[in-house]
Protein backbone atom coordinates (compact mmCIF):
# COMPACT_ATOMS: atom_id res chain seq x y z
CA UNK A 1 0.00 0.00 0.00
CA UNK A 2 1.49 3.31 -1.09
CA UNK A 3 1.82 6.13 1.41
CA UNK A 4 -0.67 8.98 1.01
CA UNK A 5 0.56 12.18 -0.59
CA UNK A 6 1.46 15.02 1.80
CA UNK A 7 -1.23 17.61 2.31
CA UNK A 8 -0.82 20.70 0.17
CA UNK A 9 -0.12 23.89 2.10
CA UNK A 10 -3.31 25.98 1.98
CA UNK A 11 -3.27 29.61 0.86
CA UNK A 12 -4.79 31.74 3.60
CA UNK A 13 -6.58 35.00 3.04
CA UNK A 14 -5.55 37.92 5.24
CA UNK A 15 -8.36 38.92 7.59
CA UNK A 16 -8.47 42.71 7.70
CA UNK A 17 -11.17 42.75 10.36
CA UNK A 18 -9.48 44.01 13.56
CA UNK A 19 -12.52 42.93 15.62
CA UNK A 20 -12.00 39.23 14.90
CA UNK A 21 -11.92 36.66 17.70
CA UNK A 22 -9.29 37.41 20.31
CA UNK A 23 -6.22 35.19 20.36
CA UNK A 24 -5.41 33.58 23.70
CA UNK A 25 -1.97 31.97 23.46
CA UNK A 26 -0.97 29.18 25.81
CA UNK A 27 1.93 30.12 28.08
CA UNK A 28 4.73 27.54 28.08
CA UNK A 29 8.32 27.23 29.20
CA UNK A 30 11.30 26.05 27.25
CA UNK A 31 14.80 26.98 26.15
CA UNK A 32 13.80 29.80 23.81
CA UNK A 33 10.92 31.03 25.98
CA UNK A 34 13.26 31.37 28.95
CA UNK A 35 15.64 33.47 26.86
CA UNK A 36 12.70 35.46 25.50
CA UNK A 37 11.21 36.26 28.91
CA UNK A 38 14.60 37.27 30.31
CA UNK A 39 15.37 39.55 27.34
CA UNK A 40 11.90 41.13 27.24
CA UNK A 41 11.74 42.00 30.90
CA UNK A 42 15.38 43.09 30.97
CA UNK A 43 14.52 45.66 28.28
CA UNK A 44 11.40 46.63 30.23
CA UNK A 45 13.40 47.12 33.42
CA UNK A 46 15.99 49.17 31.54
CA UNK A 47 13.24 51.39 30.12
CA UNK A 48 11.78 51.99 33.59
CA UNK A 49 15.11 52.55 35.36
CA UNK A 50 17.01 54.76 32.90
CA UNK A 51 15.15 58.04 33.68
CA UNK A 52 16.13 57.70 37.35
CA UNK A 53 19.86 57.40 36.71
CA UNK A 54 21.81 60.53 37.66
CA UNK A 55 25.08 61.78 36.20
CA UNK A 56 26.91 64.82 37.61
CA UNK A 57 23.81 65.81 39.56
CA UNK A 58 21.50 65.74 36.52
CA UNK A 59 19.20 63.16 34.95
CA UNK A 60 21.57 60.97 32.92
CA UNK A 61 19.28 60.67 29.87
CA UNK A 62 17.01 63.65 29.32
CA UNK A 63 15.62 64.79 25.98
CA UNK A 64 14.53 68.28 26.98
CA UNK A 65 12.58 69.04 23.82
CA UNK A 66 10.96 72.32 25.04
CA UNK A 67 14.41 73.90 25.55
CA UNK A 68 16.00 71.88 22.70
CA UNK A 69 18.72 70.47 24.95
CA UNK A 70 19.45 66.74 24.98
CA UNK A 71 21.54 65.29 27.82
CA UNK A 72 23.13 61.86 27.53
CA UNK A 73 25.54 60.82 30.29
CA UNK A 74 27.44 64.08 30.61
CA UNK A 75 27.15 65.11 26.97
CA UNK A 76 24.85 67.95 25.93
CA UNK A 77 23.48 68.02 22.40
CA UNK A 78 21.66 70.99 20.90
CA UNK A 79 19.52 71.36 17.80
CA UNK A 80 22.59 72.12 15.68
CA UNK A 81 23.97 68.71 16.69
CA UNK A 82 21.20 66.99 14.73
CA UNK A 83 23.76 65.12 12.65
CA UNK A 84 24.59 63.03 15.74
CA UNK A 85 20.91 62.11 16.15
CA UNK A 86 20.74 61.22 12.46
CA UNK A 87 23.88 59.09 12.81
CA UNK A 88 22.47 57.25 15.84
CA UNK A 89 19.23 56.60 13.92
CA UNK A 90 21.17 55.23 10.95
CA UNK A 91 23.23 52.96 13.20
CA UNK A 92 20.07 51.62 14.85
CA UNK A 93 18.40 51.07 11.48
CA UNK A 94 21.33 49.29 9.86
CA UNK A 95 21.87 47.19 12.98
CA UNK A 96 18.25 46.05 12.71
CA UNK A 97 18.73 45.31 9.01
CA UNK A 98 21.90 43.30 9.66
CA UNK A 99 20.24 41.30 12.43
CA UNK A 100 17.25 40.66 10.16
CA UNK A 101 19.44 39.39 7.33
CA UNK A 102 21.15 36.96 9.70
CA UNK A 103 18.43 35.96 12.20
CA UNK A 104 15.12 37.16 10.80
CA UNK A 105 12.61 38.91 13.05
CA UNK A 106 14.27 38.16 16.40
CA UNK A 107 13.76 41.81 17.33
CA UNK A 108 10.00 41.30 17.06
CA UNK A 109 9.98 38.16 19.14
CA UNK A 110 12.49 39.08 21.84
CA UNK A 111 12.75 42.86 22.23
CA UNK A 112 9.97 44.80 20.44
CA UNK A 113 7.97 47.01 22.88
CA UNK A 114 4.70 45.85 21.30
CA UNK A 115 5.64 42.23 22.01
CA UNK A 116 6.76 43.00 25.57
CA UNK A 117 3.65 44.94 26.58
CA UNK A 118 1.30 42.50 24.82
CA UNK A 119 2.93 39.57 26.64
CA UNK A 120 2.59 41.44 29.93
CA UNK A 121 -1.09 42.30 29.34
CA UNK A 122 -1.90 38.73 28.32
CA UNK A 123 -0.15 37.41 31.41
CA UNK A 124 -2.40 39.63 33.53
CA UNK A 125 -5.39 37.88 31.92
CA UNK A 126 -3.82 34.52 32.73
CA UNK A 127 -3.34 35.46 36.39
CA UNK A 128 -6.85 36.86 36.81
CA UNK A 129 -8.90 34.56 34.57
CA UNK A 130 -6.80 31.44 34.04
CA UNK A 131 -4.92 29.60 31.32
CA UNK A 132 -5.83 29.48 27.63
CA UNK A 133 -8.88 27.22 27.82
CA UNK A 134 -10.33 29.18 30.73
CA UNK A 135 -9.85 32.48 28.91
CA UNK A 136 -11.55 31.17 25.77
CA UNK A 137 -14.45 29.83 27.85
CA UNK A 138 -14.58 33.11 29.77
CA UNK A 139 -15.06 35.10 26.53
CA UNK A 140 -18.02 32.94 25.57
CA UNK A 141 -19.77 33.15 28.93
CA UNK A 142 -22.73 35.52 29.35
CA UNK A 143 -22.12 38.61 31.42
CA UNK A 144 -22.38 38.04 35.15
CA UNK A 145 -21.20 39.71 38.34
CA UNK A 146 -18.15 37.44 38.49
CA UNK A 147 -17.26 38.09 34.86
CA UNK A 148 -17.74 41.85 35.25
CA UNK A 149 -15.53 41.89 38.36
CA UNK A 150 -12.72 39.93 36.70
CA UNK A 151 -12.86 42.16 33.63
CA UNK A 152 -12.70 45.23 35.87
CA UNK A 153 -9.63 43.83 37.66
CA UNK A 154 -7.91 43.09 34.31
CA UNK A 155 -8.76 46.52 32.88
CA UNK A 156 -7.66 48.28 36.04
CA UNK A 157 -4.25 46.53 36.05
CA UNK A 158 -3.88 47.35 32.35
CA UNK A 159 -4.63 50.98 33.13
CA UNK A 160 -2.03 51.05 35.92
CA UNK A 161 0.60 49.53 33.61
CA UNK A 162 -0.35 52.00 30.85
CA UNK A 163 -0.08 54.95 33.23
CA UNK A 164 3.34 53.82 34.47
CA UNK A 165 4.45 53.42 30.85
CA UNK A 166 3.18 56.89 29.90
CA UNK A 167 4.79 58.46 32.96
CA UNK A 168 8.13 56.88 32.12
CA UNK A 169 7.93 57.99 28.48
CA UNK A 170 7.11 61.57 29.47
CA UNK A 171 9.87 61.63 32.12
CA UNK A 172 12.46 61.21 29.36
CA UNK A 173 11.28 64.57 27.97
CA UNK A 174 9.99 66.57 30.94
CA UNK A 175 12.58 65.27 33.37
CA UNK A 176 11.82 63.26 36.48
CA UNK A 177 12.14 66.31 38.75
CA UNK A 178 9.47 68.29 36.92
CA UNK A 179 7.18 65.27 36.64
CA UNK A 180 7.35 63.87 40.15
CA UNK A 181 7.91 67.00 42.21
CA UNK A 182 5.22 69.22 40.64
CA UNK A 183 2.36 68.32 42.94
CA UNK A 184 -0.12 70.42 44.86
CA UNK A 185 -2.69 69.67 47.56
CA UNK A 186 -6.37 70.18 46.77
CA UNK A 187 -7.94 69.64 50.16
CA UNK A 188 -6.36 66.42 51.36
CA UNK A 189 -5.74 65.03 47.86
CA UNK A 190 -2.35 65.44 46.13
CA UNK A 191 -2.80 66.44 42.48
CA UNK A 192 -0.01 66.82 39.92
CA UNK A 193 0.57 70.41 38.89
CA UNK A 194 1.74 69.69 35.34
CA UNK A 195 1.80 71.91 32.30
CA UNK A 196 -0.71 71.33 29.49
CA UNK A 197 1.73 69.54 27.20
CA UNK A 198 2.56 67.01 29.93
CA UNK A 199 -1.12 66.25 30.53
CA UNK A 200 -1.72 65.82 26.79
CA UNK A 201 1.35 63.57 26.43
CA UNK A 202 0.28 61.48 29.42
CA UNK A 203 -3.15 60.94 27.90
CA UNK A 204 -1.77 60.03 24.46
CA UNK A 205 0.80 57.53 25.77
CA UNK A 206 -1.62 55.97 28.26
CA UNK A 207 -4.30 55.57 25.62
CA UNK A 208 -1.86 54.22 23.00
CA UNK A 209 -0.36 51.67 25.41
CA UNK A 210 -3.77 50.51 26.62
CA UNK A 211 -5.20 50.09 23.12
CA UNK A 212 -2.10 48.63 21.45
CA UNK A 213 -1.29 46.04 24.12
CA UNK A 214 -4.83 45.41 25.36
CA UNK A 215 -6.84 45.29 22.14
CA UNK A 216 -4.78 45.63 18.94
CA UNK A 217 -2.12 43.12 20.01
CA UNK A 218 -1.15 40.94 17.03
CA UNK A 219 -3.00 43.30 14.67
CA UNK A 220 -0.24 45.84 15.25
CA UNK A 221 2.29 43.28 13.99
CA UNK A 222 0.19 42.01 11.10
CA UNK A 223 -1.64 45.08 9.79
CA UNK A 224 0.18 48.21 10.98
CA UNK A 225 3.89 47.59 11.63
CA UNK A 226 5.86 48.08 8.38
CA UNK A 227 8.75 45.90 9.53
CA UNK A 228 6.87 42.68 8.84
CA UNK A 229 6.13 43.88 5.31
CA UNK A 230 9.63 44.67 4.14
CA UNK A 231 11.30 41.74 5.91
CA UNK A 232 10.72 39.54 2.86
CA UNK A 233 12.95 41.86 0.84
CA UNK A 234 15.76 41.37 3.36
CA UNK A 235 15.53 37.60 3.77
CA UNK A 236 17.68 35.29 1.70
CA UNK A 237 18.39 31.56 1.66
CA UNK A 238 20.78 31.90 4.60
CA UNK A 239 18.48 33.86 6.93
CA UNK A 240 17.75 32.03 10.16
CA UNK A 241 13.96 31.62 10.52
CA UNK A 242 11.55 29.44 12.48
CA UNK A 243 10.48 26.68 10.07
CA UNK A 244 8.49 23.48 10.00
CA UNK A 245 10.25 20.49 8.46
CA UNK A 246 7.61 19.60 5.87
CA UNK A 247 9.39 16.51 4.55
CA UNK A 248 9.73 15.02 8.00
CA UNK A 249 6.33 16.01 9.39
CA UNK A 250 3.94 15.17 6.53
CA UNK A 251 1.51 13.60 6.24
CA UNK A 252 0.18 14.58 9.65
CA UNK A 253 -1.96 12.37 11.83
CA UNK A 254 -2.70 11.20 15.34
CA UNK A 255 -1.27 7.93 16.55
CA UNK A 256 -0.97 5.92 19.74
CA UNK A 257 1.92 6.69 22.02
CA UNK A 258 4.93 4.49 21.31
CA UNK A 259 3.90 3.78 17.70
CA UNK A 260 5.43 5.15 14.54
CA UNK A 261 3.14 4.43 11.56
CA UNK A 262 5.06 4.29 8.27
CA UNK A 263 2.21 6.08 6.46
CA UNK A 264 2.46 9.13 8.70
CA UNK A 265 5.08 11.76 9.31
CA UNK A 266 6.27 12.90 12.72
CA UNK A 267 3.60 15.62 13.14
CA UNK A 268 0.91 14.15 15.39
CA UNK A 269 -1.56 17.03 14.73
CA UNK A 270 -1.60 18.09 18.39
CA UNK A 271 -2.08 21.79 17.46
CA UNK A 272 0.26 22.90 20.23
CA UNK A 273 2.30 25.01 17.82
CA UNK A 274 -0.88 26.95 16.96
CA UNK A 275 -2.07 27.24 20.57
CA UNK A 276 1.16 28.85 21.81
CA UNK A 277 1.54 31.29 18.90
CA UNK A 278 0.96 34.91 20.04
CA UNK A 279 -0.22 35.90 16.56
CA UNK A 280 -2.41 32.82 16.04
CA UNK A 281 -0.75 31.44 12.91
CA UNK A 282 0.07 27.87 11.95
CA UNK A 283 3.82 27.68 11.32
CA UNK A 284 3.23 24.50 9.32
CA UNK A 285 1.75 26.69 6.56
CA UNK A 286 5.20 28.13 5.88
CA UNK A 287 6.87 31.48 6.52
CA UNK A 288 4.27 34.21 7.07
CA UNK A 289 4.21 37.95 7.64
CA UNK A 290 2.56 37.41 11.04
CA UNK A 291 5.40 35.23 12.37
CA UNK A 292 7.43 37.23 14.89
CA UNK A 293 9.96 34.41 15.43
CA UNK A 294 9.35 34.10 19.16
CA UNK A 295 10.07 30.33 18.88
CA UNK A 296 7.15 29.43 21.15
CA UNK A 297 6.17 26.80 18.59
CA UNK A 298 9.72 25.40 18.70
CA UNK A 299 9.60 24.86 22.46
CA UNK A 300 6.06 23.47 22.32
CA UNK A 301 6.86 21.01 19.52
CA UNK A 302 10.09 19.88 21.18
CA UNK A 303 8.16 19.13 24.35
CA UNK A 304 5.64 17.02 22.40
CA UNK A 305 8.41 15.22 20.51
CA UNK A 306 10.00 14.29 23.84
CA UNK A 307 6.70 12.87 25.06
CA UNK A 308 6.06 10.72 21.98
CA UNK A 309 9.69 9.62 21.70
CA UNK A 310 10.54 11.35 18.39
CA UNK A 311 13.68 13.42 17.74
CA UNK A 312 13.45 17.16 18.44
CA UNK A 313 13.61 19.72 15.66
CA UNK A 314 10.40 19.13 13.69
CA UNK A 315 9.96 22.87 14.12
CA UNK A 316 13.27 24.66 14.56
CA UNK A 317 15.45 27.61 13.71
CA UNK A 318 16.94 26.86 10.31
CA UNK A 319 17.52 28.36 6.86
CA UNK A 320 16.01 27.74 3.47
CA UNK A 321 19.34 26.55 2.15
CA UNK A 322 19.60 23.96 4.91
CA UNK A 323 15.94 22.89 5.02
CA UNK A 324 15.07 22.81 1.31
CA UNK A 325 18.36 22.51 -0.55
CA UNK A 326 19.99 20.29 2.10
CA UNK A 327 23.18 22.37 2.02
CA UNK A 328 25.21 23.99 4.76
CA UNK A 329 24.21 27.54 5.65
CA UNK A 330 26.57 30.28 4.55
CA UNK A 331 27.24 32.34 7.67
CA UNK A 332 28.81 35.34 5.93
CA UNK A 333 26.66 36.34 2.99
CA UNK A 334 27.60 39.35 0.81
CA UNK A 335 24.63 41.33 2.13
CA UNK A 336 25.56 40.65 5.76
CA UNK A 337 29.16 41.65 5.05
CA UNK A 338 27.97 44.90 3.42
CA UNK A 339 25.85 45.82 6.45
CA UNK A 340 28.69 44.94 8.81
CA UNK A 341 31.14 47.10 6.86
CA UNK A 342 28.72 50.03 6.75
CA UNK A 343 28.03 49.74 10.47
CA UNK A 344 31.74 49.65 11.25
CA UNK A 345 32.30 52.85 9.26
CA UNK A 346 29.30 54.60 10.87
CA UNK A 347 30.22 53.58 14.41
CA UNK A 348 33.85 54.51 13.86
CA UNK A 349 32.86 57.92 12.54
CA UNK A 350 30.50 58.62 15.44
CA UNK A 351 33.03 57.48 18.05
CA UNK A 352 35.72 59.68 16.49
CA UNK A 353 33.35 62.66 16.32
CA UNK A 354 32.30 62.22 19.96
CA UNK A 355 35.85 61.84 21.29
CA UNK A 356 37.04 64.82 19.20
CA UNK A 357 34.00 66.92 20.12
CA UNK A 358 34.64 70.04 22.22
CA UNK A 359 31.53 70.89 24.27
CA UNK A 360 31.94 74.55 23.40
CA UNK A 361 30.73 76.17 20.21
CA UNK A 362 31.57 79.54 18.66
CA UNK A 363 29.83 81.08 15.68
CA UNK A 364 30.94 84.37 14.09
CA UNK A 365 28.62 86.46 11.93
CA UNK A 366 29.78 89.61 10.18
CA UNK A 367 27.77 92.79 9.89
CA UNK A 368 26.47 92.43 6.32
CA UNK A 369 25.26 96.05 6.11
CA UNK A 370 28.76 97.52 6.35
CA UNK A 371 31.80 95.39 5.61
CA UNK A 372 34.19 97.90 7.21
CA UNK A 373 34.32 101.48 8.48
CA UNK A 374 36.85 104.04 9.72
CA UNK A 375 36.60 105.15 13.34
CA UNK A 376 37.57 108.49 14.89
CA UNK A 377 41.16 107.35 15.41
CA UNK A 378 41.52 106.57 11.72
CA UNK A 379 41.55 102.81 12.32
CA UNK A 380 39.67 100.42 10.03
CA UNK A 381 36.96 98.68 12.04
CA UNK A 382 35.01 95.48 11.29
CA UNK A 383 31.99 94.49 13.39
CA UNK A 384 30.97 90.92 14.24
CA UNK A 385 28.44 89.07 16.36
CA UNK A 386 30.01 86.18 18.29
CA UNK A 387 27.66 83.47 19.55
CA UNK A 388 29.01 81.27 22.32
CA UNK A 389 27.27 78.04 23.37
CA UNK A 390 28.21 76.13 26.50
CA UNK A 391 27.47 72.47 25.70
CA UNK A 392 28.73 71.18 29.02
CA UNK A 393 26.56 70.35 32.02
CA UNK A 394 28.43 72.79 34.28
CA UNK A 395 28.60 76.59 34.39
CA UNK A 396 31.78 78.05 32.89
CA UNK A 397 33.29 81.49 32.30
CA UNK A 398 34.87 82.00 28.90
CA UNK A 399 37.38 84.51 27.54
CA UNK A 400 37.57 85.62 23.90
CA UNK A 401 40.93 86.62 22.44
CA UNK A 402 42.25 87.46 19.00
CA UNK A 403 45.09 85.36 17.69
CA UNK A 404 48.15 87.67 17.62
CA UNK A 405 48.42 89.44 14.30
CA UNK A 406 50.37 92.61 13.54
CA UNK A 407 48.24 95.71 13.18
CA UNK A 408 45.01 94.13 14.50
CA UNK A 409 43.32 94.45 17.91
CA UNK A 410 40.09 93.20 19.45
CA UNK A 411 37.50 95.34 21.25
CA UNK A 412 35.03 93.57 23.57
CA UNK A 413 32.00 94.65 25.55
CA UNK A 414 32.87 92.10 28.27
CA UNK A 415 36.17 90.54 29.16
CA UNK A 416 34.51 87.49 30.69
CA UNK A 417 31.41 85.64 29.46
CA UNK A 418 29.77 83.46 32.17
CA UNK A 419 27.43 80.80 30.74
CA UNK A 420 25.17 78.33 32.49
CA UNK A 421 24.94 74.69 31.29
CA UNK A 422 23.51 74.64 27.76
CA UNK A 423 23.28 78.45 27.59
CA UNK A 424 24.01 80.50 24.47
CA UNK A 425 24.97 84.16 24.34
CA UNK A 426 25.37 86.63 21.46
CA UNK A 427 27.96 89.38 21.92
CA UNK A 428 28.97 92.19 19.60
CA UNK A 429 32.72 92.55 19.06
CA UNK A 430 34.85 94.59 16.73
CA UNK A 431 38.32 94.24 15.29
CA UNK A 432 40.37 97.34 14.50
CA UNK A 433 43.19 97.42 12.00
CA UNK A 434 45.98 99.91 11.35
CA UNK A 435 45.67 100.85 7.64
CA UNK A 436 49.42 101.40 7.52
CA UNK A 437 50.05 97.80 8.55
CA UNK A 438 47.08 95.72 7.41
CA UNK A 439 47.11 94.83 3.74
CA UNK A 440 44.22 96.08 1.64
CA UNK A 441 41.55 93.50 0.80
CA UNK A 442 40.69 90.53 2.98
CA UNK A 443 42.81 89.28 5.84
CA UNK A 444 42.04 86.01 7.72
CA UNK A 445 41.58 86.49 11.48
CA UNK A 446 41.12 83.89 14.22
CA UNK A 447 39.17 84.26 17.45
CA UNK A 448 40.04 81.94 20.33
CA UNK A 449 37.67 81.05 23.15
CA UNK A 450 38.95 79.33 26.28
CA UNK A 451 37.24 78.43 29.54
CA UNK A 452 38.55 80.06 32.70
CA UNK A 453 39.86 76.73 33.99
CA UNK A 454 41.54 76.03 30.64
CA UNK A 455 39.62 72.79 30.17
CA UNK A 456 37.83 73.76 26.95
CA UNK A 457 39.19 75.70 24.02
CA UNK A 458 37.88 76.36 20.52
CA UNK A 459 38.86 78.61 17.61
CA UNK A 460 36.97 80.04 14.65
CA UNK A 461 38.29 81.90 11.62
CA UNK A 462 36.69 84.81 9.77
CA UNK A 463 37.70 87.63 7.45
CA UNK A 464 38.84 91.18 8.21
CA UNK A 465 38.30 93.45 5.23
CA UNK A 466 39.54 96.93 4.39
CA UNK A 467 37.06 97.36 1.52
CA UNK A 468 33.66 99.05 1.51
CA UNK A 469 34.76 102.17 3.40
Amino acid sequence: MSAPQPNRIPVHEVDLNATKKRIHPRFITGFYQNIRVISMYAFLALFLILPWLRYNGRQAIWFDVPSQHYYIFGMTFLTQDFYFIAAFALIAAFTLFMVTVYAGRVWCGYACPQTIWTHMFQYVEKLVIGDRNKRIKFDKEPMSATKAFKRFVVYFIWFVFSTITATTFVSYVSGTDALYQSWQMIGFIPVPNWSTWIWVSMFIFTFATYVNAGYMREQMCIQICPYGRFQSVMFDKDTLVVSYDYDRGEPRGARKKGTNPEALGDCIECQMCVQVCPTGIDIRDGLQVACIQCAACVDACNEIMDKVGYPRGLIRYTTERQLVEKENTRVFSPRLFAYLTLLTVLCGGVIYALTDRVPLEIDIRRDRNQLSSTNAQGMIENSYVVKLTNKTQEAHTYKITLAPQEGLSLQLRFNDVPLDPGESFDMSVSISGDPAVVAEGQTPVTLNVVSEDGKYKVSKQNIFTTQGQ
